[in-house]
């Protein structure tokens, strides 16, 4: 496995820009050398044995109010982040862009609209909203009519140079996983295309469609073929500006639906944004790549970047991540080149934020297994000036059941063989607040997996409950230990 370790002298901090209301100066003191390296208690060391997880396993946990280290194991060895990624990619959203940032999606008409025909192109104007959904679009639908809008004598444009084109978050997973959709600046019900099926005598019906509550537009931008075969289940291939897929006749049985990931969404949203624009009685053609400038008709936007966020979080949505990952990197440093450069530019934030020693991101989500952050590293950034209050409130709450009860306000992480958790906690006797980042990685078991098994390996579910229980009992000895 090929890395790529964060070199502060390749890659200066000095020029991000300062970010949306950080504290100057921390309140905590500097820690002494030998504080990071601590040593964790036997009873600690006892509990890691006992899960018999193989791999590594590291924690950190601190006074989240003074940074005070108080127990460690394995504290700057760098581990994959998984989904606690997320957590970093929320705070650096927020200071970049503001609790109160919004994402918008826009209709552009490059002419004027007489007698109701406008004498001009059409653009749909992608500005990275995560929320974007079918309903969405038939509202921008209805906001040109009411703008008078009844014909296009030019083109219907679709525009999504405000991010870069990603065709998937990890090249790693397999084809057919909804969780691993396409990334930019139109993203249509999470890049996500729903297939269902109907068995009707001996053959199938299917349909391909963006189904919300409201609506089901049926689209031209993904097709799927019935296979006469029993694996694999599905297969991918692009034609042209068409996703192409097959399924195992063997594996459908009689009447289901999945959602499955869509490769060209910018053209996805403007074939669904068609069938809406007709439904409102506008006649456009086919949707077409490309830009142009104009007056805004219509204009769509998001909810406020902190409950984007919380929501992110809570369902821990990999898309939503990206995307915030890449509009922060895009207002510090202008727009990267590709998600990899953009995890870059979020390494160094959290070297700059923190003076962490080797953050190392590869996307903004987690999802791809080569990311690495060391448990001492996510501690000092949750520990950081003015991180706990802007993050700990978007966090899930998590409540172990103990004695005594406890509760995390946290963000957990879990990819085959590797999981973590990071946050918050009170100790329920003194209120003492603990800040704790804790990860678990079986490397080589990892690696071990061919691309068909990364679904649902042998043995991984029993291993992610394993290593859940451990850093639960953790939890509950660090409340009781550290109050």
């Amino acid at each position: 496995m090929q890395r790529r370790f964060f070199m502060t002298a390749a890659l200066s901090t000095a020029a991000l820009p300062a970010c949306a209301n950080p504290p100057a100066t921390s309140a905590r003191p500097v820690l002494k050398p030998g504080d990071a390296l601590a040593r964790s208690a036997p009873a600690a060391e006892r509990l890691v044995g006992a899960a018999g997880l193989g791999g590594r396993v590291g924690f950190v946990v601190a006074d989240a109010r003074t940074g005070e280290v108080l127990e460690t194991l394995n504290p700057i060895r760098p581990f994959p982040s998984a989904s606690v990624a997320k957590a970093v990619t929320a705070l650096y959203a927020l200071e970049a862009l503001g609790s109160d940032f919004r994402f918008q999606t826009r209709l552009v008409a490059t002419g004027p609209i007489r007698g109701g025909r406008l004498d001009g192109d059409l653009v749909l104007v992608g500005g990275g909203d995560p929320s974007l959904d079918a309903d969405g679009l038939y509202d921008l639908a209805a906001q040109a009519k009411a703008a008078g809008l009844r014909e296009v004598s030019g083109r219907l444009l679709v525009d999504a140079s405000a991010l870069p084109a990603i065709e998937r978050i990890d090249r790693a997973q397999p084809d057919h996983v909804g969780y691993n959709p396409a990334v930019g600046a139109l993203n249509l019900n999470f890049n996500r295309v729903n297939f269902s099926w109907r068995r009707a005598g001996g053959d199938y019906t299917t349909t391909m469609d963006a189904r919300t509550g409201r609506f089901r537009p049926e689209v031209a931008t993904s097709e799927i073929a019935v296979a006469n075969r029993s694996l694999p289940v599905y297969t991918y291939d692009r034609r042209g500006d068409i996703d192409s897929w097959t399924v195992a006749r063997g594996q459908l049985g009689g009447t289901g639906s999945r959602w499955l990931p869509v490769r060209n969404p910018d053209l996805y949203a403007g074939d669904v944004l068609r069938t809406m624009l007709r439904s409102n009685g506008i006649v456009t053609p086919a949707a077409r790549r490309g830009r142009g400038q104009g007056a805004t008709i219509a204009i769509g936007q998001g909810a406020t970047l902190d409950r984007v966020a919380a929501s992110m979080l809570n369902h821990s949505t990999n898309l939503v991540a990206e995307l915030l990952g890449l509009t922060a990197t895009t207002r510090l440093s202008g727009p990267p080149r590709s998600l990899d450069a953009s995890a870059d530019v979020m390494s160094q934030w959290v070297a700059q934020r923190t003076g962490a020693r080797r953050p190392d991101f590869d996307d903004h989500s987690g999802l791809n297994g080569t990311s690495r952050i060391s448990p001492s590293d996510m501690v000092g950034l949750l520990t950081a000036p003015g991180a706990m209050a802007r993050l700990r409130p978007l966090l899930k709450d998590i409540t172990l059941e103990g004695p005594p009860r406890q509760s995390l306000q946290a963000k957990t992480g879990t990819l085959n063989f590797v999981s973590g958790l990071a946050g918050y906690f009170d100790a329920p006797t003194t209120g003492r607040s603990l800040a704790f980042a804790t990860f678990a990685a079986d490397t080589d078991r990892r690696a071990k997996l061919a691309k068909d098994d990364r679904e649902r390996p042998t043995g991984g579910r029993n291993w992610s409950r394993a290593a859940r229980s451990l850093q639960f009992d953790l939890c509950e000895r660090w409340a009781a230990v550290h109050a």
